[in-house]
């Protein structure tokens, strides 16, 4: 049976872990486990029945627009999806005003694009929870997904070592060092010098890993792989950086994730993880991926459970 939830999470948005303690990250992802435990025995609800949720999306998506959309419908809400194709969001008509009329015609907004700022005029306007589906800036219902993974696996999180290795800079890793440094998981960047997470994101983090217990390490040194209970990587070139193509390559090809790079973990346990979609041969072999240490379709399929979960707390 799905636990109570509702204080203190009804109405709120979700933008970044930030916003959130230890203990309610916690609790959604206790509640992503029973969701999950539901969709596995078959167990059907209709608890957004009679709501509606509009999908902004400026940025393509497999994922996060199959998530919102399968979560949300099978439990009676409706839907809409809505690019910038469609809508005058920051066009004809300011972030601020598209945000109060969907406010009047929606229960919910997911936004997917490229800035933080919108997202954040889209939760001050509306009036109604803003979901954070990707911003340049973070991914927070990604590493919601990362979280539930590593406890499925492991039981726990707190003490385990968390190690990324490849663009540190970017929305996954900031995002990744944000929840990890709230719920005690050892965090390590592994990155070329010129990609190193920003300094803000870094002092962002260093207050919550001091009470939780978590090390934070930003290093160019792949020997610290070492003791990795976890090792997770991402695209090499994200969405808008495509110019960039072979200047990220040279800098990034000593950093890929291949079999040599997991045997220098020093730990038979340690998983592989990747937020998709990847690019087989570039930040990791297709060895690892198709490996028996990889875990992305199980990481994958908890983007829907988690992101249900955090819709069924807020509405």
């Amino acid at each position: 049976m799905q636990r109570d939830v509702t204080p203190p999470f009804k109405g709120r948005s979700l933008l970044t872990w930030l916003d959130y303690t230890p203990e309610e990250i916690t609790a959604l992802l206790d509640l992503s486990l029973e969701v999950k435990a539901e969709s596995r025995a078959g167990r059907v609800h209709q608890r957004f029945l009679g709501k509606t949720l509009a999908l902004i999306f400026e940025k393509r998506s497999t994922r996060t627009r199959c998530s919102f959309e399968t979560a949300f419908g099978e439990e009676g809400g409706h839907p809409v999806f809505l690019s910038t194709a469609d809508i005058q969001l920051g066009g004809k008509e300011s972030v601020e005003d598209t945000a109060r009329i969907l406010g009047r015609m929606f229960s919910a907004i997911q936004f997917r694009g490229f800035s933080q700022k919108n997202v954040e005029i889209l939760a001050r306007y509306a009036g109604i929870p803003v979901y954070n589906g990707l911003t340049d800036a973070f991914h927070p219902t990604q590493v919601l997904a990362d979280m539930m993974t590593l406890r499925e696996n492991f039981g726990g999180l707190r003490g385990l070592n968390l190690v990324f290795c490849g663009d540190g800079r970017n929305n996954v890793a900031r995002s990744l060092m944000v929840i990890c440094a709230k719920l005690g998981v050892n965090f390590t960047v592994i990155s070329p010098r010129e990609l190193f997470p920003d300094r803000e994101i870094q002092d962002l983090a260093s207050l919550p890993a001091q009470k939780s217990g978590a090390k934070i390490t930003v290093t160019s040194d792949t020997a610290l792989v070492h003791g990795a209970d976890w090792l997770y990587t991402d695209v090499w070139v994200s969405m808008g950086e495509e110019a960039r193509r072979e200047e990220r390559v040279s800098l990034l090809t000593p950093y890929q994730v291949n079999d040599s790079l997991m045997e220098r973990t020093g730990n038979g346990s340690c998983i592989f993880m990747h937020c998709l979609p990847a690019v087989r041969g570039e930040e990791v072999t297709h060895s690892v991926i198709e490996g028996r240490a990889s875990r992305v379709w199980d990481e994958g399929e908890n983007r829907k459970h988690t992101i249900k979960a955090i819709m069924l707390a807020t509405l």
